[in-house]
């Protein structure tokens, strides 16, 4: 079983910087390398005979603050992934087009086809996040898109997408660790924005938000997971095993062969 445990509806957790530091009883140092690994071939695995079937796919959604460490982790526990059955999507501001429409339409454009596994790098949470903290919307508004998204992740897993959210917890000092660090190295630089300042000046505003999504928006069919990320490898570790978990609950078969097919057995030259 998954050292993390789905974060139960109806309870606000409270994001204490204590809970970015990672859990007791992960490998130790020395193996974690070898649990990541085995983790990443072991999804690979699954993820080929999912393409194979064809029938569902599996959603993961990564969300949270700034430098929490969603890059990172697409690398590590999805970079072993066949392109042609994997996407990763990653949402910025929403664009002239995206905004004559509803909040969902270009979230529902990105979902992963039957057969694939989607990872979002932020997602329609957003809506529930940036668009309250900076009062795009009136509260009224917000407030009920908190049904809306559970109503809308029930009907893609009715329709055969599991879905796994998790939420990458990062302390305070960590943030502003890594953001240094972006500023020092010119590979990491580019990423940096002036906005990241403003957002990080925005933390109480954020956690009030993060918290009550978790509260209102871990159900049953489409859970959130609270995941400690002051450390990378941990991270990475507690991310991949619930995504691996998923995927061997899914079970995916490779289909039988076609019976035409197996009549040409021993007729090839």
């Amino acid at each position: 079983m998954p050292h993390l445990k789905p974060h139960p509806l109806g309870t606000r957790p409270k994001l204490t910087d204590a809970l970015a530091s990672p859990t007791d009883g992960l490998p130790p140092k020395g193996a974690i390398d070898d649990a990541l690994d085995a983790h990443a071939a072991r999804i690979a695995a699954l993820q080929a005979a999912l393409g194979a079937e064809g029938k569902r796919a599996l959603l993961v959604v990564l969300q949270g603050r700034d430098a929490c460490g969603k890059d990172g982790t697409v690398r590590r526990v999805f970079g072993g992934l066949n392109p042609a059955y994997s996407s990763v999507t990653s949402f910025k501001r929403p664009t002239t087009t995206e905004l004559h429409h509803d909040y969902l339409w270009r979230i529902h454009q990105a979902l992963p086809a039957r057969g694939t596994i989607g990872v979002f790098n932020r997602s329609h949470y957003e809506d529930v996040l940036a668009v309250r903290v900076h009062r795009l919307v009136p509260e009224a508004v917000w407030r009920r898109r908190y049904a809306q998204l559970n109503e809308f992740e029930r009907m893609l897993v009715e329709e055969g997408t599991e879905i796994r959210k998790f939420f990458l917890h990062v302390s305070k000092g960590e943030q502003l660790k890594r953001l240094e660090e972006r500023l020092d190295d010119p590979a990491k630089s580019w990423k940096f924005e002036a906005a990241d300042l403003k957002e990080r000046a925005l933390w109480d505003e954020y956690t009030a938000a993060y918290e009550e999504m978790l509260e209102q928006c871990s159900t049953p069919w489409a859970p959130w997971y609270l995941v400690p990320a002051d450390r990378n490898k941990p991270r990475e570790f507690l991310v991949g095993e619930v995504v691996l978990e998923a995927l061997e609950r899914m079970d995916p078969k490779y289909p039988a062969p076609d019976p035409e097919v197996l009549k040409l057995r021993g007729k090839l030259e």
